[in-house]
């Protein structure tokens, strides 16, 4: 039996990670003297109507070697004989280090694979592997499976503000930005060749984030087969349920997926955000 490891930046609706049997490590959010487990101990909603009242700004710390080692045993007691790591990108934390450090520490054989992105970049993937294991796919027929859909993925982030994703050290090549802001709300996209933060564009208004948001992801996303795209958001259910019909009726998705960005991927983004993150299928 191959195991399923990811970290909590996945973004996986809580559903999805039961029935496809995925283990997730979470990373920790240290608030001031306090220290959280990400998706555990401190729930997103709570998270981000904490994150506008507290002066002081939270910080993250990726999942710890110990804890990835603690996983992979839970899952060797469940029967696994071999195992798969899918991580946040390395170029925006040492989660992906830490796991590979863990791995060679395991007691069965486990290939650990950099998503190159955040959120549901690393969910999509997560879930193609879960799929292509349930359908009798071996180790390599897994990994190559993934690698596809990563070479598909698309996403697209509209923010309120840039201040939380320069604060929070993952601005990436969206620093040129830094300085030249004067309230616009900026668009970046994620680079899966990279993992890095790159900049998309600038907006003046909400509807013309959104408007932004849509055109350059659907732009990148190629268009031919079965759609898969998720809605991400910065605890603004309103929004990305308006957006996830508008896509429904447009596009047809032959799956959708609407869900709020967790607190470690939320402290970089901020209250407010959308996301768009997805890929099509032969």
């Amino acid at each position: 039996m191959i195991a399923i490891l990811t970290d909590s930046t996945c973004d996986i609706p809580d559903d999805l990670i039961e029935e496809f049997d995925i283990q997730v490590i979470p990373q920790y959010v240290i608030w001031g003297e306090e220290q959280f487990q990400d998706r555990i101990d401190l729930q997103p909603v709570d998270f981000y109507q904490r994150l506008v009242k507290d002066a002081t700004r939270p910080t993250t710390s990726q999942a710890t070697v110990g804890d990835f080692l603690n996983a992979i045993q839970h899952a060797v007691e469940k029967g696994a004989s071999q195992s798969i790591i899918l991580t946040v990108s390395s170029a925006m934390s040492g989660t992906f280090q830490m796991a590979t450090t863990a791995a060679q520490k395991a007691p069965i054989p486990v290939t650990v694979i950099d998503s190159k992105g955040p959120s549901m970049s690393l969910g999509w993937q997560v879930l193609a592997a879960a799929r292509a294991r349930n359908n009798g796919a071996d180790l390599a027929d897994i990994v190559n499976t993934v690698k596809a859909v990563r070479e598909q993925l698309v996403q697209v982030v509209a923010m309120e503000t840039l201040e939380y994703l320069q604060k929070g050290g993952r601005i990436g090549d969206a620093a040129k930005w830094v300085g030249t802001l004067l309230k616009v709300r900026p668009v970046v996209s994620i680079n899966h060749q990279t993992g890095r933060v790159e900049p998309a564009g600038l907006a003046r208004t909400q509807k013309g984030a959104i408007n932004m948001l849509c055109e350059k992801f659907f732009d990148r996303l190629k268009q031919q087969g079965q759609l898969r795209i998720a809605v991400l958001h910065g605890n603004a259910f309103d929004e990305a349920q308006d957006l996830a019909e508008k896509i429904r009726k447009e596009f047809d998705p032959v799956e959708l997926l609407i869900n709020i960005t967790g607190p470690v991927l939320g402290i970089n983004t901020g209250p407010g955000a959308l996301a768009l993150c997805g890929y099509s299928t032969g």
